[in-house]
């Protein structure tokens, strides 16, 4: 079976953008690939497509707009840093998607809002409004009050948690690597991508690495699990490489990029 071809028919996608993705080694953010996305996501929605953007970088911006050289090693340090670098995220995507007249909601989410129904139904229920009224939501931890999901914290997870709270078609997952290999191809140069994955067996999950970027959190581990999430809900999900946010476009069209992970029920 041609899964890939079925991802044309994918109509609510959540899009989750890695720190390393947003900003230079050095912290400083990408303001033309931050531009990017938004005039991506954009053309999305003229196709009859609802995006949600789940956004890493909050600690890493403020750790840069402050000129630190590394992120604090403190919850409190971590915090203010992610205070600031909030404000400058939510500032600027306002102003790359009000070029294109498109409306922005941030919302900000920690853990029990999966475990508390009252609060999921609230989520679910402000999702879809700002769904229905064209707006994008973009999504990131509370980290400001925040403290397990900080420290476990990876956005890869709560975009998976913010897919099944949308009952979301699509989990696309941009980071700074070509997709899922068969080993890590940062130390292996024969590391070969594997296009598709219909079964996420203990094989898969034991080849999954752990290294990130020195500014980011999450490795290949948590992207699985974020995939095991997704696959609970029947959600397809995609992991990519994000230096070029227009690879969405090649995405949806179908085309043999990063590593396609088939829910079960779409075996």
């Amino acid at each position: 079976m041609d899964y890939r071809s079925t991802l044309s028919d994918k109509r609510r996608i959540v899009i989750k953008i890695g720190t390393s993705s947003l900003t230079f080694p050095n912290g400083r953010l990408n303001l033309r690939r931050i531009e990017h996305i938004a005039n991506v996501i954009a053309t999305l929605q003229k196709t009859n497509r609802q995006v949600v953007l789940v956004s890493s970088g909050a600690i890493a911006v403020g750790v840069g707009k402050l000129g630190h050289k590394k992120r604090p090693n403190t919850i409190p340090g971590k915090q203010a840093m992610a205070a600031i670098g909030q404000a400058i995220l939510a500032k600027i995507y306002r102003k790359f998607f009000d070029a294109h007249h498109i409306n922005v909601g941030q919302i900000l989410l920690t853990s029990d809002v999966i475990t508390n129904e009252e609060k999921h139904k609230n989520a679910e229920n402000t999702f879809a409004k700002l769904l229905e009224i064209g707006a994008v939501p973009i999504v990131n931890e509370n980290d400001t009050v925040s403290t397990d999901e900080i420290e476990i914290g990876d956005n890869d997870t709560l975009s998976a948690m913010v897919a099944s709270i949308c009952k979301a078609d699509l989990l696309i997952i941009l980071s700074d690597i070509d997709g899922f290999f068969d080993k890590d191809p940062r130390k292996f140069a024969d590391a070969k991508r594997i296009s598709i994955i219909t079964d996420v067996n203990d094989n898969v999950s034991n080849a999954a690495g752990s290294a990130g970027s020195s500014f980011g959190t999450g490795g290949m581990a948590t992207k699985i699990s974020a995939v095991k999430i997704c696959h609970k809900d029947n959600i397809d999900t995609i992991i990519a490489n994000g230096d070029t946010p227009e690879i969405l476009f090649d995405i949806l069209e179908g085309k043999d990029i990063g590593t396609l992970f088939v829910a079960p029920n779409h075996v």
